[in-house]
């Protein structure tokens, strides 16, 4: 038995559910739900809490706030009361002010339409990286959770695999390249799977359970 493709099976059938899936987002290559996403990665980049930070995704997309007009639009106070319902603490002020200026980039800069920020990019990852940390907020590890993610629909992106990822695999005996990782699952799947490995990083003795198993 190949135990390399074994234990891939097993990271996306036990923890394989994207951060974009858990917040809600029907992701796709159109506008709102690749703004929402960049929303979720201002909000994972905060040291807070992931489900904290999915919470309040959940609560902001709730309110409305699915697009950079909307964002940009809403009162101030409205961003901080839906993040403050969410326990999203010590953050919340800072976080509604950088949500409402990342808005009026994203329309300024790029028409509402982060398709643009690729194509300016040329498809390039390195490139697409340095342009998210344009948008308040988001800094390496933002810019890398948003190329983690809109790899499923962005597949110039693939494999996409950052710090965290590769540990991970370490971790399950899995290797750590982006070309080794990639021929373990179906090109479709690798989104699940890179974002399973995060969540295995996350979760106490997840890594050794799986190894024992």
């Amino acid at each position: 038995m190949d135990t390399t493709r074994e234990m891939a099976r097993r990271v996306l059938r036990e923890y394989g559910e994207t951060y974009v899936h858990e917040a809600g987002i029907r992701l796709r290559d159109t506008p709102a739900p690749l703004y929402q996403l960049l929303v979720l990665c201002v909000l994972l980049s905060a040291p807070i809490r992931a489900a904290t930070a999915v919470a309040a995704a959940r609560e902001l997309f709730g309110d409305r706030l699915r697009t950079p007009r909307r964002m940009a639009d809403s009162p101030w106070q409205q961003r901080v009361d839906a993040l403050g319902r969410t326990h999203y603490r010590r953050y919340d002020e800072s976080t509604a002010t950088a949500l409402g200026n990342g808005a009026r980039l994203v329309l300024e800069r790029w028409n509402g339409d982060l398709r643009r920020l690729r194509d300016e990019a040329g498809g390039d990852p390195a490139a697409v990286r340095e342009l998210l940390q344009e948008v308040p907020r988001i800094g390496a590890t933002g810019s890398d959770i948003f190329c983690r993610e809109a790899q499923a629909v962005w597949p110039e992106l693939r494999p996409f695999v950052d710090a965290r990822v590769r540990a991970a695999a370490a971790g399950v005996g899995l290797p750590g390249t982006p070309r080794a990782l990639a021929e373990l699952v179906p090109p479709a799947e690798f989104a699940r799977f890179a974002d399973g490995l995060v969540r295995i990083a996350l979760t106490p003795d997840a890594a050794g359970r799986l190894r024992a198993a």
